[in-house]
Parts: structure tokens; sequence; C-alpha cells
């Protein structure tokens, strides 16, 4: 059977909405550029610094000697400089240069605490505004990287113009100067979705630290408070649907907060209540071990950091456990802990990065992770990230190999729309249920409605003593139409460390953890599969592991139930003896 698709001229006509979408706004744009050009001319450009916000990041001062070495490690690449200066290095990836040029790698040279480091520091600052400082090229004035100069260099103020001459303080502030302006005249819908915020933050904390930069803030503050509005929705998750998304956001939002303070303002109600809803956001999508759920681009976990953002949550709240606006559900019971994607994709101008994973779930017991998604590559293997976007690497249903989503790189338009997302679920209703005995929630989607004409339902359910996840997947008909003939795959993606084998004459999986915990699964009787998969999201980059999968016919069977149970101990001992060798 092939494989159905969006018709032609659907794909066109969503393309051409977008394009017009697109093509109204960098209109308007252009059209408020001259009065923001007059602004800038009309300006008068700060003298000094009054205060510096504080970088919470941490960091390694073993990187400020490879540094100092001539060592540039970013993005997965290493550059040896011989002695020359890494801006005038032809860079190995654009994601590489971008890093160089942003300068958050300056907060290794601060940790490490020394005179060598902090004139090493300077020095470089020094050649980057000899040599790019005034330029426009790429990529030191993409405005996502100016964005992030801007914010480290301000935290690193202290050290970068300790005991610099009047001319290169004044060419510092310059350049900070001539970021800002060229921030706001694109900080706009014109940016990438997240951009915009960045760049938001970026612009109100130059104001609120230059001398004279009264006249700025309102303006920064109203694109900020827009931003927030915007991307933090109302249960506290990103407008994007990626986990991390949160913890980089508090990373920049915190310290602002504090330069509010330090220069004796009241910082905007806005941004209070995005922090103080990010937090327990942030906490939904925590397992139990510290690592983040892989859902919509998430990654590799940096547990230290998950630690340093919530140690500011001064509520020390519990999670968000129906978030209905950003489309997660968590469910827990005793050791047993259920995260559930429930939301449709992003819209599309924050779509860049998110998955085709509706439905998909995680399945934590104690410590270790039972069931995963695959995550995404970090940035030494930017070739399978296409690959970790699609619904069959995720725990969720598929229809004939398909994704529930349409990326944009699928149709060959990647360059206008850089990855995006042009089509997928639309509808996902949630039900929620709690009581004495467990939780239940169910919800479906149409990502393969127009395609494939069915609907997929899931409900997961988890009781009160912890001991099972029991599941239920089932396509329906809509509108009471008659069922298709279509092949589907329920995919189970297990962590790395689990090590699974076949019970029951293949009816069955036992899957033993690494700290010798056993599982069984089952699917009511079907034929149950292992296979290999790949897990993108180790620290040490992408590691094999194995997929439980569960093949049908929507025509001849439409509903599997099926489940995760810890087996009382007799059985756990029977079926030990059964797979030893």
């Amino acid at each position: 059977m092939t494989v159905s698709s969006f018709s032609p001229l659907a794909e066109r006509l969503q393309i051409f909405r977008l394009l017009a979408a697109r093509g109204a706004v960098k209109l308007r744009v252009g059209l408020t550029r001259p009065f923001l050009a007059l602004g800038q001319w009309r300006a008068r450009q700060p003298e000094r610094l009054l205060i510096a916000p504080p970088d919470i990041r941490t960091g390694d001062p073993t990187t400020a000697a490879d540094i100092y070495a001539g060592y540039y490690a970013f993005a997965g690449k290493i550059v040896n400089s011989h002695g020359r200066s890494p801006f005038s290095i032809h860079p190995p990836s654009p994601e590489w240069a971008r890093i160089l040029h942003g300068f958050s790698w300056l907060r290794h040279l601060r940790a490490a605490n020394s005179a060598l480091a902090r004139a090493n520091a300077r020095s470089l600052v020094k050649e980057f505004i000899a040599t790019s400082g005034r330029s426009r090229d790429w990529p030191a004035w993409e405005p996502g990287v100016v964005a992030r100069r801007t914010l480290s260099w301000l935290s690193q103020s202290p050290m970068l113009l300790e005991g610099v001459d009047y001319d290169d303080y004044r060419r510092f502030i310059r350049v900070l100067s001539r970021g800002y302006w060229l921030l706001r005249r694109q900080a706009h819908d014109e940016l990438a979705g997240d951009l915009q915020l960045t760049a938001a933050i970026a612009m109100t904390s130059f104001a609120l630290c230059a001398q004279g930069g009264a006249p700025l803030l309102k303006g920064a503050v109203s694109a900020l408070n827009a931003q927030l509005l915007r991307q933090i929705l109302l249960d506290g998750g990103p407008i994007g649907r990626n986990p991390q998304t949160l913890v980089d956001l508090l990373f920049d939002l915190l310290p602002l907060r504090q330069a509010f303070a330090a220069r004796g303002m009241s910082p905007p109600p806005e941004l209070l209540n995005a922090i103080d809803r990010m937090t327990p956001a942030l906490r939904l999508f925590r397992h139990p071990e510290g690592a983040l759920a892989l859902f919509n681009g998430m990654g590799v976990t940096a547990p230290d950091r998950i630690a340093i953002a919530l140690s500011y949550d001064d509520a020390r709240g519990r999670p968000v456990f129906n978030a209905r606006y950003s489309g997660y559900q968590r469910m827990e019971a005793e050791q047993a802990l259920v995260i559930v994607d429930t939301g449709p994709p992003p819209p599309p101008l924050f779509s860049g990065g998110a998955h085709a994973g509706c439905l998909s779930f995680e399945f934590s017991l104690g410590i270790e992770r039972i069931v995963v998604n695959c995550g995404s590559p970090g940035p030494r293997r930017p070739d399978l990230r296409a690959s970790a976007r699609t619904t069959a690497a995720h725990s969720t249903l598929t229809i004939n190999d398909a994704s529930s989503c349409l990326f944009s790189a699928r149709l060959g338009v990647e360059s206008w729309f850089d990855g995006e997302i042009l089509a997928g679920p639309v509808h996902v209703p949630v039900t929620r249920v709690e009581n004495a005995e467990g939780t239940t929630v169910g919800a479906s989607h149409d990502g393969y409605q127009r395609r494939f004409g069915v609907i997929h339902e899931r409900r997961l359910s988890l009781p009160a003593e912890g001991q099972r996840l029991l599941g239920r997947d089932r396509l329906v008909a809509p509108r009471g139409g008659e069922m298709t003939d279509v092949n589907y795959a329920i995919r189970f993606h297990i962590a790395p460390g689990v090590a699974l084998a076949p019970i029951w004459e293949g009816q069955g999986v036992l899957l033993r953890t690494a700290s010798g915990a056993t599982l069984t699964f089952e699917a009511g009787g079907l034929p149950v599969d292992i296979e290999e998969s790949i897990y993108f999201a180790a620290p040490e980059g992408p590691r094999a592991c194995e997929q439980i999968v569960v093949y049908g016919v929507a025509a001849d069977i439409d509903e599997v139930a099926w489940s995760f149970c810890v087996p009382p101990p007799q059985l756990a001992a029977a079926l030990a003896v059964e797979q030893a060798p």
C-alpha cells in the first residue's frame, strides 16, 4: 500500500496563505523602519553602564584554559586557532560561528577567576570590535546573535571593562548601542518566534544597565510585555512547546528581574507573572531522576541547570498536572509517572523545532525511565534532526509510516519556512478524570484525518497503586464513516539500559531495568515485536536502544488495549527462570 499525502492543491494553498501573511508583516515592518531609524539618529549614545545583571549560568574553568590555548569547542566542533584571532577563522559550521560571536562562553573565563582569564576576555572582545564591531556581515549581526552578545556583554561587563581606557570603553558601548537599535528595528513578527522574546529581553537589559537609557526603556518593556503575553501561555508552558525553552528563558528572565531591583524599579507585572507560571510548568516535564521529558525538540538535559532555575522558585511549588493551554498532562501514582503530549503543533512561526509527537508519552518508574521518545539530537548530528521529528520517533501510533504533521522540508520550501510545520493536528480534545482509583487521561487528534480518513484516540490510565499503566489506542472514522484499510503501528520506545525479551510465545515482552526491576508488556493477546530504535538525547550522542511495536490493519482491528505491569514476585521469578540461559 502506498503512503498517502496531503493533496498538492491543499499544500499549495497552505503555502500561499503563510507566504501572504509573512508578506503583510514585512510590509508593515518596512513602513515603520524609517521612524525607528529617525529615533536612532536622534538618540544620544549612553556614556557608561550603571549595573551588570548577574549571569546565573555556571562556568567551567577548564574551558577557559582551552580558550587561552586557542581551542574553541562550540556546537560539537573544535577549532585550533594556532595563535590567530578566532574571528578571522573560517567557521566549521554556522552554529559554531553564532556561538563564537554570541560570547556566551565568556562565563567560563569569569569562572576561572584569574587575572590571565580576565585579560584574555578583554583581548577577545577588543578583537571582535576591531574586526566585526563595525560590520553587518554574517553572522555577527544576526538578530539572535546580537541579542545573545548583548546579554553576555552586559552580565560580564565588570570583567570586560576592568581597567580599560576611555576609547575602548566608548567602543564597547557603541557596539552595544548599535545592537540595541538593530534589535529594535527587527524585534517584530519579522523575526523567528522565540527570537522576538530574546530580543526584547536584550533590549530591556541594555536600557536598564545604560546611563541615560530611560528613553529606551519604555519601548523595550512594551515589547517585552507583548512577547511574554504571547509566548508564555496561561499554564506557564512555552508557545513553542519545547521544555528546554523554559530553562533558557528563566536563565535570561531571572537576571532581568534582579536588574530592575538593582535600579530601584518595580519589574513589570507581566515579567513577574511569567516567571511565577514558568517554574511549575518546568516541574511538569521533570522526571524523578532530574531530566526533562523529550517532547518537541527537547534534547540532552543539563540537570545542574534545571536545579539552578528551580532554586529561584520561592514557592517551591508543585508541578502543573493539567496544562491544557500548552498541551501536556502529568499523571503520578506512588513511584509511577506518566507525561503525555496532548496538544497540536505550535503556530508555524514557533514550530521550527517542534515534533510530530501528538499523543506520545513517557513513563518512569522510580528514578528509571521506561518508555521514552527518541528526543532531539545534539549539534554534532544535525543530519538526524529530520528523523527525530517524525511521528515514528515517538511513543505513539503511526499510520502507514507517515507523520501526523507536514514539515516544510518535505515540500522543498525549507528556505522560506526554516523547518516549520505547515499542517498537523488541529482538534485535540482532552479529558482528565482523577479519583481514588487513579488518573485517566483521554485524548484524540485529527492529524491523519485529511490523508487517511481516521482519527486517533488514546486513553491512558494510571491506577493509584502505581503498579500498572493501562492504555487503549483506537482508530475512528469521523462522522460514522466506514473504516479505511490503513496499516498502523503502535510504538513504545524503551529507554537505553532497559533489556527486553519476548515472553508468552511472542504475545508479551519482559522488561528488566538497570536496577533489576521487572515489568511486563502485553497487548490483549496480539503479537508484539521487539525492534531496534535509537535514542538521540544521550549526553554522549545517539545510542542504540529498542522499541516495542504492535502492528495492525484498521479494517481488521481498530482498537488495541495494552498494559505495562509490575508482576507479582512469584510471576517475576518464574519469568526470570524462563529467560535464564
